[in-house]
């Protein structure tokens, strides 16, 4: 699905990489998959091929904060479990713990377990410097269901935050749905599939079940 991590074969890496002359010279390219560094399942494109796995390589701003699209088999990949918000917070700068303190007890209050992605994921990930001052907290939060009053309750953390806080409402049938549209809207929003997008009601998606 759309966010998960994976792990590139060295070899099959490589052999992409010599396909690819429009990312000679890029910053980290050449020993990604070797360091072990993971890619992250992306959305395909209208034309690509769908027998490859769609994937995305995010350099980090130092680097010319490029997203390097990039597709390779699904034998050369090996999946890799995403981290917690409480297993990255301590990647995370020091005047973003009170929200993180507050953003984990809502979780818990609610059974959910957030995970990061964006600048705060890839800094726990690679060592690499992604979070810069100005950077937004972007956070996937996983759901059976939509718990009644969380969307309320992580707008008015986010209204006290001192960083923007993003991120997707991940749904069972793998859509996923911006938290903030999802709260706000009261007809249809927009929800990012693996291979397509659509319409949803959010009013309905609020409600529970």
């Amino acid at each position: 699905m759309r966010h998960d991590l994976v792990r590139a074969d060295p070899d099959a890496f490589a052999a992409l990489l010599r396909s690819r002359p429009d990312l000679d010279g890029a910053p980290h390219v050449p020993d990604w998959a070797a360091r072990g560094r993971p890619l992250i399942v992306r959305r395909y494109h209208p034309d690509e091929d769908r027998t490859f796995v769609p994937l995305g390589l995010p350099l980090p701003p130092a680097a010319g904060k490029r997203r390097i699209g990039l597709a390779l088999p699904a034998e050369a990949l090996t999946a890799l479990p995403g981290p917690t918000l409480a297993a990255s917070r301590g990647d995370a700068p020091a005047a973003w713990q009170p929200t993180l303190d507050a953003l984990l007890a809502h979780a818990a209050a609610h059974g959910l377990v957030p995970r990061p992605f964006g600048a705060l994921l890839w800094q726990a990930l690679t060592g690499l410097p992604y979070l810069a001052s100005a950077s937004d907290l972007d956070l996937l939060w996983p759901v059976l269901e939509i718990p009644p009053d969380f969307l309320a309750g992580l707008a008015r953390i986010a209204a006290a935050a001192p960083m923007r806080i993003d991120g997707e409402i991940l749904l069972p049938d793998g859509a996923g749905i911006h938290w903030r549209e999802l709260h706000e809207a009261d007809g249809p929003v927009l929800a990012k599939h693996l291979d397509r997008v659509e319409m949803r009601p959010a009013p309905r998606l609020r409600e529970p079940v």
